[in-house]
């Protein structure tokens, strides 16, 4: 059973900072693709940043420069460094990760979000 547990939502004025964590646990052979998504009240779903085993990070044209992903790999963890938050970055954010289990083709996971809310 892998799980992705997510951490390091909250409360934040505008201009401020979080770093929000995402763990990945369970039995399995590889992390391939990681990325973070988020949702807004009666919004669509968007990506916001990804990350593919040894290749370089990316990220959508409205946090870039402001948000940066990156991983541990020795800790299957994937990282998102959020800095100059804005009111319209609240959103509930989504861990995602492309993992390959054992006798299984590899399949997307997804955690159960952590709330970041951005308000002076």
């Amino acid at each position: 059973q892998v799980q992705l547990v997510e951490s390091g939502g909250g409360l934040v004025q505008p201009g401020g900072s979080l770093r929000l964590s995402c763990a990945a646990s369970g039995i399995f052979f590889s992390i391939n693709a990681m990325a973070w998504y988020r949702q807004a009240p009666g919004k669509q779903r968007e990506w916001v940043a990804g990350i593919i085993s040894g290749g370089s990070p990316m990220h959508a044209d409205s946090v870039k420069g402001r948000f940066t992903i990156s991983r541990d790999n020795a800790k299957n963890t994937v990282y998102l460094q959020m800095n100059s938050l804005k009111p319209e970055d609240t959103a509930v954010y989504y861990c995602n990760a492309n993992i390959q289990t054992p006798g299984k083709p590899a399949y997307a996971f997804w955690g159960q979000g952590t709330q970041v809310t951005v308000s002076s």
